[in-house]
């Protein structure tokens, strides 16, 4: 294995320390208000996860468990409910929610102000025109790892595996800002010769979701390799690219698990904090 390994661990780290700091100073106890229904296992670790980072940045966990059966009624009105109490300044829904819930009508009737998930309409509008307010998490993140170990974007080439509003857009948006300066090309499981356009990838970001897509063959020698991908195997968890192969072609490349995913919780943390110093002017 040749290629330098970027760990998110100490990004996460290093964000959590900021929002503590952040928290600190607010002048009144920040609230974050987490909803979840129904029995997903794997969305009741995600949360368990999310309300103990909470605990440890000083943010005050406001945890509410629904039946599986909740009404899409009922979760309406705690939303608003959520969304007029002072003591809520951000608001996470877990998804996915049950199949008989409308998932978009839900993220689109949370205060854009506390959406710290970044998924509202407006918040990703503004992201489109280059004025970002609450950014999604996952692909803040990524902008995040790639700061911290100095990998270089003004310039380079940009290649994009997903295109999922919850990170392959705009994390693409976010590449292609003005300081940030990369030239991005989008690309998905639909692209004719995947291949010869990550191959031209000085940072390839592999967003798609199926485990270990991406393989050596799909590498420029040198290039940062971004894994976003999670995928339960009889292994374990895998990501999108086929760490042990790319490793040996890439210059540096994120884990799975122990890179990327520790970064989403953490800047869950940075919007709540940035979401409270709204609030209180």
């Amino acid at each position: 294995m040749s290629a330098r390994i970027l760990e998110g661990r100490q990004v996460a780290d290093a964000v959590k320390e900021e929002v503590a700091a952040a928290v600190a100073d607010i002048p009144k106890e920040v609230g974050l208000a987490t909803v979840l229904v129904g029995d997903d296992p794997a969305s009741h670790v995600y949360v368990r996860s999310k309300r103990r980072v909470a605990g440890q940045v000083g943010i005050n966990s406001i945890h509410h468990e629904l039946p599986a059966e909740t009404s899409q009624e009922a979760l309406e009105d705690l939303v608003r409910s959520l969304n007029d109490d002072d003591a809520v300044d951000g608001i996470l829904v877990q998804l996915p929610l049950p199949s008989h819930l409308d998932e978009q009508r839900i993220t689109t009737l949370i205060d854009p102000g506390k959406d710290v998930d970044g998924l509202h309409p407006y918040n990703l509008g503004l992201l489109a025109l280059g004025k970002p307010a609450l950014v999604p998490c996952t692909p803040q993140g990524v902008m995040r790892i790639l700061d911290h170990y100095g990998i270089e974007t003004s310039g380079a080439r940009a290649v994009v595996v997903g295109r999922s509003f919850l990170v392959g857009r705009p994390l693409g948006l976010l590449l292609g800002l003005k300081g940030t300066d990369a030239t991005v090309t989008m690309a998905h499981s639909r692209t004719v010769d995947l291949a010869a356009f990550t191959r031209e990838a000085d940072i390839l970001v592999a967003a798609i979701g199926s485990a270990k897509m991406i393989g050596p063959d799909h590498v420029k020698p040198g290039a940062t390799v971004i894994d976003v991908g999670i995928n339960r195997t009889e292994e374990g968890l895998v990501g999108d690219v086929d760490f042990e192969k790319v490793a040996e072609v890439a210059g540096a490349i994120t884990p799975v698990p122990g890179g990327v995913g520790l970064m989403t919780v953490a800047m869950l943390m940075h919007n709540t904090a940035v979401a409270a110093r709204t609030h209180v002017g």
